[in-house]
């Protein structure tokens, strides 16, 4: 048998309309898994992820929540943990940032942070993790950061989210895990993404993270594929509440 087969799966995959969320929907596809791809502005029919995922011979559903919006969130939770087929892969990966020296850190992109980076993240896993809890299976991905581990900077409310989403992720993995329900993130590094623009258009920014990563390159979204299939898999059926860092080796360094 293969233990990273995951024929026969279903995979929830939030912000996978682009970037790292599309990578980990099509990597999840590519080992078998069926995938519903959740983001604010993904296409009803023929978006790239879609296509990504028909590619790989696979079914695809697209739902379209807002998670800046509480009570899209739950309505969206509702749905997924009611389904008759149930949701055998959580990937919590939506997310959002927002840069500002902290003294001029509004309000406004604090909250917007939080909720969408954090708060939503935990209502969705609490309702679709409780169903697979009651089943007594299931496997729970929350995308976190190198700021999970690291302050950064001009990103405090960036930082707290993904900070407290290593803290919900040990949280959820010792609750959980006696129900054979894997909870575990995977920490990306700097990855070109929409994220990361600002900070690769920096030139001295963007020079003196690349000259960190000992890796020698900013990562590709494709890069945290196989960390994504192995998370969702039984070959990490014993791997509970870990961070999982693909980060070229930066916080190594």
């Amino acid at each position: 048998m293969n233990p990273f087969d995951l024929t026969g799966k279903l995979a929830v995959v939030t912000g996978a309309k682009r970037g790292i969320g599309r990578a980990m929907a099509r990597a999840l596809a590519h080992a078998g898994a069926d995938i519903i791809g959740v983001s604010a502005t993904l296409e009803r029919h023929g978006s790239a992820v879609e296509k990504d995922v028909f590619a790989a011979g696979r079914s695809f559903e697209s739902i379209r929540a807002d998670f800046a919006d509480p009570g899209a969130v739950r309505a969206l939770a509702q749905d997924l943990a009611g389904r008759e087929r149930p949701v055998d892969i959580l990937v919590n990966n939506a997310g959002i940032i927002r840069r500002a020296p902290a003294a001029e850190h509004s309000d406004a992109d604090w909250d917007l942070v939080i909720q969408v980076n954090l708060s939503a993240q935990f209502v969705l896993a609490r309702a679709v993790g409780g169903a697979m809890v009651t089943r007594g299976q299931g496997k729970i991905i929350f995308t976190a950061s190198l700021l999970s581990f690291q302050g950064g900077i001009n990103v405090p409310g960036y930082t707290a989210a993904k900070s407290g989403i290593a803290g919900l992720t040990s949280a959820l993995a010792n609750e959980w895990a006696p129900r054979s329900v894997n909870v575990n993130a995977i920490a990306p590094g700097y990855i070109a993404t929409d994220n990361t623009q600002a900070l690769r258009e920096d030139s001295v920014r963007g020079a003196s993270i690349l000259e960190r990563i000992p890796a020698g390159r900013w990562g590709d979204p494709e890069d945290i594929g196989g960390a994504t299939v192995f998370l969702a898999s039984e070959a990490a059926r014993y791997v509970h509440g870990t961070v999982l860092p693909v980060d070229g080796g930066w916080l190594g360094r």
